[in-house]
C-alpha cells in the first residue's frame, strides 16, 4: 500500500513539473514574439548611413544589380531581434541591419561618345561596334550606313537614348566636379541614368 501512495505521489510531482515547464516555454514566446524583428522598425526609430560614393560613376561602390545595402542603426532605447534571432538593446551606435537602396548599374560606355560616333562615323558603323552591336554594325559598314538611311535613323535613336549599349547597363555618364552631389535615400525610385536630353550635348559636339 505505501508504494502504490508513494508512486502516486512522484507521478503527481513530475506532473506540476512539466506543467511549470511549459507554461514557463510559453511565456518566453509570448515575450520574444513583443519584440519585434530590427528589420521591421518603423520610420524615425532608425537612421541609415548613406553609401560609399565611387567618385567616377557617382554611384554606391556596392552597387549590384541596382540594388546596394546599407547599415542602418537603430534610435537609443529600441530593442529589437537581430538577424539571429538575439533581443538587443541599442544604443543608437551599433548596426541593427542593412536596407537596399537603389542604384545604376554603370558601365564603361560614354553617351557623349555614342553621339559623338553617331554623328561623325555612323556611316561605318563605329556607333554600334561601340554599344556592343558587332553585327550591325559590320553590316552599316558593308552597306554605308544603309546609303546614309540607317545612320539617320541610328543617330536619332541613340540621341533620345531609345538605343543603349547591348549589356543593358546605363551609359557612364560622368558628373563635372562643380555637379551637386548624390545623395541616395532607402527605398527611393531613381530615374535611369540614360534618360538625359540629348540635345545640348549633341550641339556642343557640333559647336566643338
Amino acid at each position: 500500500m505505501v508504494p502504490c501512495r508513494t508512486l502516486l505521489l512522484y507521478l503527481r510531482s513530475a506532473m506540476w513539473t512539466l506543467l511549470f515547464y511549459c507554461a514557463c516555454f510559453q511565456l518566453t514566446e509570448v515575450l520574444t514574439e513583443d519584440v519585434q524583428s530590427c528589420e521591421h522598425l518603423r520610420l524615425g526609430q532608425y537612421l541609415c548611413n548613406g553609401p560609399k560614393i565611387d567618385e567616377a560613376t557617382q554611384e554606391p561602390e556596392s552597387c549590384r544589380d541596382t540594388r546596394a545595402w546599407v547599415e542602418c542603426l537603430p534610435a537609443p532605447n529600441i530593442s529589437c531581434r537581430l538577424s539571429n534571432g538575439t533581443e538587443f538593446r541599442f544604443s543608437g551606435k551599433e548596426v541593427g541591419f542593412n536596407k537596399t537602396i537603389s542604384c545604376r548599374n554603370v558601365s564603361g560606355y560614354s553617351y557623349k561618345v555614342a553621339v559623338a560616333l553617331s554623328l561623325f562615323l555612323g556611316w561605318i558603323g563605329a556607333d554600334r561596334f561601340h554599344l556592343g552591336y558587332p553585327a550591325l554594325g559590320l553590316l552599316k559598314f558593308c552597306t554605308v550606313g544603309f546609303c546614309g538611311i540607317g545612320t539617320l535613323i541610328d543617330f536619332i535613336l541613340i540621341t533620345m537614348q531609345i538605343v543603349g549599349p547591348e549589356d543593358k547597363l546605363h551609359c557612364g555618364l560622368l558628373r563635372r566636379p562643380s555637379d551637386p552631389p548624390v545623395h541616395h535615400q532607402p527605398d527611393v525610385q531613381e530615374a535611369s541614368p540614360f534618360a538625359v536630353t540629348g540635345s545640348p550635348i549633341v550641339l556642343e559636339l557640333i559647336l566643338g
